[in-house]
Order: C-alpha cells, then structure tokens, then sequence
C-alpha cells in the first residue's frame, strides 16, 4: 500500500514546481512580464554572461583541491568536463540530484572505488552549499526585524547541518551508521554491495583543515552567480541594494534545492516574488524575470555547455565501461 502511495506521490512531486511557475505567471500581469523581459538591456547581459567563467573555473579549482587531497588522480581539464557534464544533469533534475551522475564519469577517468567517489563529489556539493548557508544565515539577520522565524529556520538548519556532518566526519561513527542503515533499511539481495561500498567511503578521508580553503574560494562563486543577477537587478532599475540583494537571494536560491521539480523552478520564482516584493517596492513582476532569467543565464547555459561535453563524451561508452569496474 505504502509502496503504491510512494509511486503516485513520486510522478505528482515533479509537477508541483511547473504548476507554481505557472500559478505565479497567472497572479502576476503577463502583460509586464513580457515588457519587463523585452526591456532587459542585451549588453548587460554581455556583461553578465561571461561572469559564468571564472564562477566555473573557481569552483572546479575548489574540487581539484579536495580531489588532490583525497588523492584522486585527475587532471584540472578533466575534472572541469566531469563538473560540467554534472551540471547539465543537475538543471534537468530535482534538487539538482542529477549531479550524481559525476560519480560514473569519475569512475571512468580514475577507476577509484564507487564510495570514495561519492564521498569526493558529496563533500563538494555540501562545502559548496555550506558556503551559501553562511550567507544565508547574514541575509537573514539583515531582515530579522521583518522576517524573525526565517533567522530561526536558517539558525536551525545550520545546527542540523553540523549535527549530521559531525557524526559522519569520524571514520567509527559513519561506518557504524552506515553498516546499521544497510542493516535494517537495505533488501538483503544488494546488502553485500552496499557493505563494499560503505567500506570504500572513507578510503582516503581528506583533512578537515584541508577543506577550510574550498569553503572559503566555494562563496566568491555565490558572489559571482548573484552578481549575474544583479546585472539583470541593474536592467530593470529596482532599487534593491547590492549587498541585500547578494544576502538574500540565496534565500530563494535555497528553496530551489528541495527535489521536487528541476532545478527548482517555480519554487525559486515564487519564493524570490514573496521575498523582494515585501522587503522593497518593486515590481512582482520584475522580480519574477530577474529570477527566471538569472536561472537562464546561470544554470542553464552552464548546463548546455555540459550537455554538449556529455554529446561528445557519450561515444566514448562510459557506462559499459565503469560496469566492468569493481566497486
């Protein structure tokens, strides 16, 4: 019964995000949509646009940094073509999960164990995501007079956060976690893969120390991503400060992680309306395209370019290949 209800929420999930894309289009004027996108400066948008470089290259020298530390032998430039291929998945996804799919592609260009692989692409995803957290939590003291419970939820969250990594960042306590969920949650037929892959995560366990720098690079890529925003903030002539605007952005750019439609969309837009239109007196609908072209010229031209490296890379018979491997 629980299984069939599961099935029916699951293909439900991914529409609840294109119905608030859209609900948010009905209560806002389509008409002022329309003129807001056609009024957008094109040279902003060159100037914004080419800011999607040096976020890549930041953010890619951040993993190659934890990927040396957990000694995995792997070349800048094809890191870079994993993290890209990564990325294409992650914009037609839920909650960008298809970023995952990062796991295969390094298994094919270093033949490391699956666990440390997943470790490695995970510590990534959660020190990148930490770094937005952090800002976060300053974008809500900015408007705690305002929005009080959103400083409680991010206060909270970051505390939950810390709790959970706290008992995975010793090797002991993981594995016993790890071994008591394939223990009782895992069907028996895969519970000896499962054991081999738990006994490979923590091969090669980087230096807390060693992941201070990649958090610290990891918040000048939010800078960068915002900052492309705000070029669109700029075009449209809304007066929201640079500095309220870096803070809390992340704020709807957070509500785009929960895995219910891909990459967020819809949720973001909503979330970014409610956000800016009761914090400042600009225009719901101006708000709306700043969100949904900032996704445009963010996420999904960074994903087109890793759908083109995936074209490319598919002749190359990357899941044949890893399936020979051993975990």
């Amino acid at each position: 019964m629980m299984t069939k209800v599961f099935s029916r929420v699951k293909r439900f999930l991914p529409l609840v995000g294109i119905i608030l894309f859209f609900y948010t289009i009905y209560i806002l004027d389509i008409s002022d949509i329309i003129d807001a996108f056609l009024s957008v400066d094109l040279l902003i948008l060159l100037i914004a646009i080419p800011l999607t470089i040096p976020r890549v290259l930041i953010r890619n020298y951040a993993w190659k940094c934890i990927s040396d530390e957990q000694q995995i032998d792997i070349s800048y430039k094809g890191l870079l073509s994993v993290f890209l291929m990564g990325y294409f998945y992650g914009t037609i996804t839920p909650g960008y999960l298809g970023q995952l799919m990062r796991i295969p592609y390094l298994k094919e260009r270093t033949d490391e164990p699956y666990g440390k692989l997943f470790f490695n692409s995970s510590i990534e995803t959660i020190i990148h995501t930490m770094s937005l957290y952090i800002m976060m939590f300053f974008g809500a003291l900015i408007v705690i007079g305002s929005y009080p419970e959103l400083f409680t939820i991010t206060t909270v969250w970051l505390i939950s956060l810390s709790f959970v990594l706290f008992l995975f960042i010793r090797r002991n306590r993981g594995e016993y976690i790890f071994n008591a969920l394939i223990q009782y949650f895992i069907p028996r037929s895969v519970k000896t893969h499962m054991h081999d892959f738990a006994d490979t995560f923590y091969k090669d366990f980087p230096r807390i120390s060693k992941l201070l720098f990649p958090l610290f690079i990891g918040t000048f890529t939010w800078i960068l991503i915002y900052t492309q925003y705000y070029c669109i903030v700029y075009a449209l002539d809304l007066d929201i400060p640079y500095l309220y605007f870096l803070l809390l952005m992340p704020v709807a750019n957070l509500a785009a992680f929960i895995p219910i439609t891909f990459a967020g969309l819809g949720i973001r837009e909503f979330t970014a309306v409610i956000l800016f239109t009761t914090l400042f007196s600009v225009s719901d609908e101006k708000i709306f395209v700043v969100s949904l072209l900032g996704f445009i010229i963010t996420d999904l031209l960074t994903g087109f370019a890793g759908f083109l490296i995936a074209l490319k890379d598919s002749g190359r018979g990357i899941f044949e290949k890893s399936s020979n491997f051993s975990i």
